[in-house]
């Protein structure tokens, strides 16, 4: 976790580190500790792993008698209770993944990428009730290149707020960050994503934004799109030059590559992809096998 790691770093005293219970992950369902809680074991300090934090009466208690002059919050995933926010001095700061009041929400660094946004960055604010609604303090901007996935992002993005927080706790204890008031009317939503986000919408997007979707929905959940009822997981494209007219979701087949219409007459490349049920293949492998024919309309 770069922002405890930076904390440290930087001389803070740190009592206590929450963090979400273990989880079961990957097919054998075995328990996994989130990174935080290895680095705070690592570092001696002390953890807790509360299943709810609202309304549980030994949690507070703990939190009281700490009595912090402030709470840091990184992708906790938890909201927050009222009780928690007025508690520390300089407030509950959070390190928020956007360029707020832009990308509010559960998935900002996925949205960003996917709306085809060539910036984003880092937030510190101090928490509400609202959601991500709060002050702002500190800001730093992060170009997203034009080949960056959202997965790439994640890493960028926690090195480079980590600093960010060390320096606003300076700023907060020196006296010399204000907090001040977003800018509501810009609000942008980046809602936490759904299976259905993966599906390629031919005729409502071009193929830069279907470009754009499939580098922020990764790793999940990705983009696919349906062959003759079964789903066509597409694990690498690229926006084509143009394959002439053809209705969105219209297939064109020519010298082993796979070119589908998309909105506003632009084309996208299938580079690799996957039937349901079947290998990963790259077009070339998949043109040989599938029996795809020249003008069939996927969707």
């Amino acid at each position: 976790m770069p922002t405890l790691e930076a904390l440290l770093a930087a001389g803070h005293e740190i009592p206590l580190v929450v963090s979400q219970p273990d989880r079961p992950v990957g097919r054998t369902q075995q328990l996994a500790a989130p990174p935080v809680k290895q680095t705070a074991l690592a570092a001696g300090i002390s953890l807790t792993q509360p299943e709810k934090i609202r309304n549980n009466a030994e949690f507070r208690s703990h939190l009281e008698a700490i009595a912090p002059e402030a709470i840091v919050v990184v992708a906790y995933g938890r909201i927050i209770p009222p009780w928690m926010l007025a508690l520390p001095r300089y407030g509950c700061i959070n390190l928020h993944a956007s360029l707020l009041p832009k990308y509010r929400g559960a998935a900002p660094i996925q949205w960003a990428v996917a709306m085809g946004e060539t910036v984003t960055g880092n937030t510190t604010m101090l928490l509400e009730e609202g959601l991500d609604t709060g002050p702002i303090l500190l800001q730093r901007e992060v170009a997203i290149s034009p080949e960056q996935t959202a997965a790439d992002l994640f890493d960028v993005l926690a090195d480079d707020g980590a600093p960010l927080v060390a320096d606003t706790l300076a700023g907060l204890a020196a006296g010399t960050i204000q907090p001040h008031p977003q800018d509501h009317s810009h609000a942008t939503l980046a809602p936490l994503l759904d299976r259905e986000d993966g599906r390629m919408k031919f005729a409502e997007h071009t193929a830069t934004e279907l470009w754009s979707r499939w580098r922020g929905f990764q790793p999940w959940p990705g983009a696919f799109t349906m062959l003759d009822g079964k789903k066509l997981i597409v694990h690498r494209m690229k926006v084509a030059e143009s394959g002439g007219t053809g209705a969105p979701g219209e297939v064109r087949i020519g010298q082993q590559r796979v070119l589908v219409a998309c909105a506003a007459n632009t084309w996208i490349e299938f580079l690799e992809v996957q039937l349901e049920g079947k290998k990963r293949l790259s077009a070339a492998e998949f043109l040989r096998g599938a029996g795809l024919r020249d003008g069939v309309c996927l969707g």
